[in-house]
């Protein structure tokens, strides 16, 4: 490469010394040291999505702190009030980032891939990073009910015929409530707020405010009018703010005269504003009579692309019609209910046609988050809408093999591989002919890839150091990497005994023990010097929260028996030294509660039969929002978002999972049957249903019904390759075991097992 044969390194130290800056490429150098070297540093993804984070940061530090009389969003509110548990100080830092309250919900519709957002206030950003709408009521006798600033807003999903986000503030006499949805026809598509605003004893104003600021941070309105013949701002030229009436009061303000709030008891409206700073704002007020609700509806078109307005509009597809016939749990749990339902949408929202991790943050695609979605979805039941994803993971596979998302991460070709045999098993179709080429080309890039056996190192016969999971620490040799690529060795053998091939099956299989063994003899020698069999991220770390990583052989791969020690005692560890008020605490990158990793734990304690994993389930539904969604960490002191996308789907995904697991799940060549369900899912004369579910046995609806001391346990099976046994472990019952041709059991607490 030019770059090592130009004397580009000269030239940057002399730039930077002659301006008195530090030696960057000392800097890049000691950075490096903290990590094992690597083919890929860093890969670009992650630095693009950092860097754009903290551009936005630098300019939200301008913006924001010389600015505070403005009406901002709520995380801004609250980070910048030192009053606020969510207070950051700034001294130092030269970006200010959302790192508090990092919560949004998305609206939107099945293979739409517009996604909304709206805040904890309700506030709504309409199109992706762009501005927006924010909603406030004010009095004439000088009161204001401004919802970012208000004590405590109510806010809940309707989970309906039409997805949508309800947020309702009250502030003594006034009151607002707004209904965020989208709507189509065959035209356009549109993101579609319903207002209702109340003044009790005074006249007052509903005012629709354009804001250039969204839960991330500033975002430029550089231009601005209202066009009054047409009801509609008109905002940067581009994009538009539909009203259904006219609104009675138009108002708009540049930067250097401040946020329009203080201006809107002027009179002297105005219709226009340009800014070349890009904060200009505007707001349309609606008349408010004591006593009496005003309706006001506001539509922002959205930029969706023909092709996909004419397939939406041609398949007029539902969310009744998307969800029919998926896994459904009926019973008496409300939350665990309403969490798996909302969980459920969740997935389906984020995979129009690709898989994103969430609407906003992370609205990209990613092998790892995208595995672990589909096989939630393929395990609820929405196999039809897997199979339109799958299809285009292998157009995004190299020459060499590699399923490559983003480079330096090693792990995408085990996990590829793994999910097209779940989708085999969990559907009962055998795998195209046309997947054989790109699942072989896979399998040989794990045989490629690995270090070789004769070297006397820990990590012999590893895959490479690489980046892999991300917040599992710097670049290094890592475990979950090597537990992904012995599963797809094994995957890729088990689909070509599939096709036929049993000289390719051997060859795969044999490669998959190879690794394992070199897996093993590492962790034995890890083993010696940390004087623990519990299982670090890498044969380099010590025991810390990245452990978690490690859990990948028990929890979802089972490459280890339920009770390996190396398994149970890394368990252990991070349940004495990684949890924070009852959750996993990852101090790597999170630097919070996270709940799909929680969620891992909790899986691993389930397939032993700790009854530990009940009060982790319990810990996660608690630090759901009010909209039924987890950010991808949580403040462990306020209960908000501080990393990652507002509205994490791989945390849904693992809520279904986990759920679906306590059930049902496959245990090698057995089905395990209510292992994880508690008695308060199932109290006295009530019922609980489960299904149909899929398994690599055939699809299966559990039903569980109470009385007194004893439970009824039904199943209806339509086997396609019936389970070796049935075991039926309830907590708190003794277990039994059944043979795929019966069809239920009666237990009591004090029968013998």
């Amino acid at each position: 490469m030019w770059l090592n044969w130009l004397p580009w390194r000269y030239i940057v130290r002399r730039m930077a010394r002659a301006r008195g800056f530090f030696d960057p490429v000392v800097l890049l150098s000691r950075l490096q040291n903290f990590s094992q070297p690597s083919e890929v540093a860093v890969p670009l993804e992650v630095m693009r999505i950092a860097g754009l984070l903290q551009a936005r940061g630098l300019i939200n530090s301008q913006a924001i702190q010389h600015n505070l009389d403005w009406v901002w969003p709520y995380w801004v509110e609250e980070q910048f009030d030192p009053r606020s548990r969510s207070f950051i100080p700034r001294a130092f830092s030269l970006t200010h980032i959302n790192l508090t309250n990092r919560n949004w919900t998305a609206v939107g519709m099945p293979g739409i891939s517009q996604l909304p957002i709206v805040d904890p206030r309700g506030l709504v950003t309409p199109l992706y990073d762009g501005w927006s709408l924010d909603f406030w009521v004010l009095g004439d006798d000088g009161s204001v009910l401004l919802p970012s600033k208000a004590e405590s807003v109510e806010q809940r999903l309707r989970t309906d015929e039409i997805l949508s986000v309800c947020t309702r503030a009250v502030n003594g006499t006034l009151a607002l409530d707004s209904e965020v949805r989208m709507i189509r026809d065959q035209r356009s598509v549109r993101c579609s707020v319903h207002l209702q605003g109340r003044v009790q004893e005074q006249p007052g104003w509903l005012a629709v405010a354009v804001r250039p600021c969204n839960p991330e941070g500033i975002s430029f309105v550089h231009a601005l009018e209202f066009l009054t013949s047409r009801k509609r701002w008109a905002i940067n030229r581009d994009d538009e703010v539909l009203f259904h009436a006219s609104p009675d009061f138009v108002q708009c303000a540049q930067y250097h005269e401040g946020d329009v709030f203080h201006r809107l008891r002027d009179k002297s409206g105005r219709k226009k504003v340009e800014c070349k700073v890009g904060m200009a704002t505007g707001a349309s007020l609606f008349r408010l009579e004591p006593g009496r609700t005003r309706q006001v509806i506001v539509e922002v078109p959205l930029p969706v692309k023909e092709k996909e307005l004419k397939r939406s509009a041609a398949a007029n597809v539902s969310w009744t019609e998307e969800l029919r016939g998926r896994c459904r749990l009926v019973g008496p749990h409300d939350t665990y209910r309403s969490l798996y339902e909302t969980a459920i949408r969740t997935l389906v929202l984020h995979s129009p046609h690709d898989i994103y991790p969430g609407p906003y943050t992370y609205k990209r695609f990613w092998f790892r988050d995208a595995v672990f979605i589909m096989h939630a979805m393929l395990c609820a039941g929405l196999s039809d809408r897997v199979r339109m994803l799958l299809s285009r993971f292998f157009g995004r596979q190299t020459a060499t093999g590699y399923f490559a998302s983003q480079e330096g991460e090693w792990d995408s070709n085990g996990q590829v591989l793994w999910l097209l045999q779940r989708y085999c098993e969990l559907t009962g179709e055998d795998p195209p002919k046309k997947w054989m080429g790109p699942v072989e080309r896979a399998a040989r890039w794990i045989q490629r890839k690995r270090i070789s056996d004769k070297k006397n190192v820990l990590h012999a016969g590893l895959i490479p150091s690489g980046f892999s999971a991300e917040h599992l620490g710097p670049n290094d040799f890592y475990y979950w990497d090597d537990f992904w690529c012995v599963k797809g060795l094994q995957s890729a053998a088990f689909l070509f005994r599939a096709w036929n091939k049993p000289a390719q099956a051997i060859d795969f299989l044999q490669e998959s023990e190879l690794l394992q063994q070199a897996v093993d003899r590492s962790l034995a020698r890890v083993r010696t010097r940390l004087s623990s069999p519990a299982m670090p991220a890498s044969p380099y770390r010590r025991l810390d929260s990245g452990s978690v990583g490690s859990l990948a052989c028990g929890y979802p791969l089972q490459l280890c028996a339920p009770d390996d020690e190396r398994l149970l005692k890394t368990v252990e560890y991070l349940l004495q030294h990684c949890f924070v008020e009852g959750g996993f605490f990852h101090d790597m990158s999170h630097s919070g509660i996270n709940p799909y990793l929680t969620l891992h734990i909790a899986q691993v304690l389930l397939r032993t039969g700790d009854s530990r994993f009940a009060a982790l389930m319990d810990t996660i539904a608690r630090l759901a929002s009010s909209t039924g969604q987890w950010p991808e960490a949580i403040h462990p002191q306020t209960g908000s978002g501080c990393m990652g996308d507002g509205q994490h789907v791989w945390a849904a995904a693992e809520w279904v999972l986990m759920l679906r697991n306590c059930v049902v799940r496959e245990e090698g060549p057995d089905l395990v049957v209510g292992g994880g369900v508690e008695s308060t899912w199932v109290p006295r004369d009530a019922e609980m249903v489960f299904g149909p579910a899929p398994t690599s046995f055939g699809t299966v609806t559990v039903r569980v019904s109470s009385a007194a001391e004893r439970l009824r346990v039904s199943w209806d099976a339509k086997w396609r390759n019936p389970p070796r046994r049935i075991y039926v472990r309830f907590p708190g019952f003794p277990p039994a075991v059944r043979s795929s041709r019966e069809t239920g059991i009666e237990i009591a607490r004090g029968d013998r097992p």
